[in-house]
This record gives C-alpha cells, structure tokens and sequence, in this order.
C-alpha cells in the first residue's frame, strides 16, 4: 500500500504524461445524471452542467446541523489544480493529497502507476496497523488528545475551525506519526476511495456466509437513501470530521458517494499486488 495518500504532485505527473482530463473539468452530461434522479426532477440550467465541484463552506449558526448540503456551495472552474474555485491554485501545496477527484479520476491514475484501489477490507486491516482492537490506527486514545494525531476539524463544526493543528483544509503528507505499518493520514486528511460498491447490506450478507476470507465487497450497488445511485466506497475521514458530527476517522467508518463525485475532501492512495 502506498505509505500515503497521492499529492498534487504524484498526479501533475499523471496528467503531464497522459493528458488526462479530471472529472470536474468535464461538462456535465445531464442524460447520465438524470438515471440517478427521481423521474419528475427537471433539469437545470445549463450554468448548473458546467465544469465544476463541490467546495466546503462554513455556515452561519441559525443553520440546521442535520442540512448537510448548506455547508457545500457548486464552485464553477473548482477541480483538483483548482481546488477552491476559480483563480485558485494548488502552487504551494504540492505536498498536499490532491483533492476533487472521482472514483473514475483515482481508478485512471492507479491503472497509470500500474496499481489498483484497495479493497475496503485492505484498507481497513492496513489503517489498523496490526492492532485488532482500536478504535484508531493509533490506539484507543481519543483524537482531541495531546499531541495531534491526525487532521481533522477542531471547533464547533461546521460553525467554527479554530486550526489547533495549524490547517484549515488539507496537510503536507507526514505531518502527523504513522500508525504501526508506516502508513500515513490513515485517519483524517481526505477521504479515500476503495474499489469496492457501497451496499447498506454487506456487512449482514458476510455474516450468514461465515467467515470471509480476504473479502472484496459486496456484488451489487444499494443505498436505501438514494436506491438510484451507484455508490463506491470511502474510507478514512477528512479534515472536516469532529466527533459532534462525525468521527470518520474511526478504522472502522464508512462513507459512499457516486463513482463520478469529486469534493474538496475527497482523494485517494493505491495499492499494488506482489
């Protein structure tokens, strides 16, 4: 397994060499998006279809906590050499993961380094680094604990960042201490893709099989919220997580977005076959 997540500078390269065109810098197609949809939703305007991603925003505090979407803003020209919008750049911030990408972008990539997404379950036994009973790739010992131990939200989230760990958004990688296999921000950070489908059930099916051997995920895609939408796995939490809300970087939480969604928290690492 990659020993961190890839930066802005592994995937410069990708794109360098390859010409590679992200996601987020491709027009909406609204005939591929509508599949996802109720079948009364109408379309939007073609301003809605431009290139373009999903940015984090604090809110003000008359705002609902449970109103996820009211902390997101569409920001036209937002993509990973773009991450904040347009006329934003990742200049200083080679070091960084990059962000904005999609399952297909990190799938691209990972078939470019000659490596793959790890399965959800290499994720999770690797973010554990060889101990079976924690709760974090560092032990038990909870995260708002001295010395930082990952990049995560400090504060009232999703009102107020006081950056005790000294980042706003992303971290070089290595900032923080490796779990016990050397891998890095297998908490915290960004959110990383694993190659296997998202479905409410997999963990109840696994369980009337016996014991599973090195599983690979559940067959068949199914969000009982979004029944719809084809949904991949993510793994690891990001900088926006807090234990009010949530506690992503826990080895054993899960999130899941559609193959083709890119935000502001959202990268990746690889792993290779021996």
């Amino acid at each position: 397994m990659d020993v961190s997540e890839v930066t802005n500078f592994q995937f410069s390269a990708f794109v360098q060499e390859t010409g590679y065109i992200t996601t987020a810098e491709r027009v909406i197609n609204w005939d591929k998006i509508k599949v996802q949809l109720p079948l009364d939703t109408e379309r939007p305007s073609d301003s809605l279809l431009m290139p373009g991603s999903l940015v984090f925003q604090s809110i003000e505090y008359d705002n609902p906590l449970e109103d996820d979407l009211s902390w997101w803003r569409w920001k036209p020209g937002a993509f990973w050499r773009s991450p904040y919008g347009e006329n934003t750049s990742i200049k200083y911030f080679m070091s960084h993961p990059v962000v904005h990408i999609s399952w297909d972008d990190a799938v691209a990539y990972a078939n470019w380094a000659e490596k793959r997404l790890p399965t959800e379950a290499e994720w999770e036994w690797a973010a554990r680094g060889g101990r079976s009973k924690a709760n974090y790739p560092w032990g038990n010992e909870p995260i708002n604990n001295s010395p930082m131990k990952a990049n995560f939200w400090q504060g009232h989230f999703p009102y107020t960042n006081t950056k005790k760990d000294g980042f706003l958004n992303t971290s070089p990688i290595g900032s923080y201490p490796p779990n016990d296999y050397g891998l890095y921000d297998m908490s915290g950070n960004v959110w990383e893709w694993c190659s296997d489908y998202y479905n409410d059930s997999t963990y109840n099916l696994d369980k009337i099989k016996g014991i599973a051997i090195n599983p690979k995920g559940a067959e068949n895609p199914y969000d009982e919220r979004e029944p719809l939408t084809e949904k991949k796995i993510m793994r690891g939490g990001s900088f926006l997580c807090n234990d009010s809300y949530c506690s992503g970087y826990r080895v054993s939480r899960r999130m899941s977005a559609s193959h083709d969604t890119g935000l502001s928290h959202t990268g990746f690492r690889c792993v290779k076959d021996i």
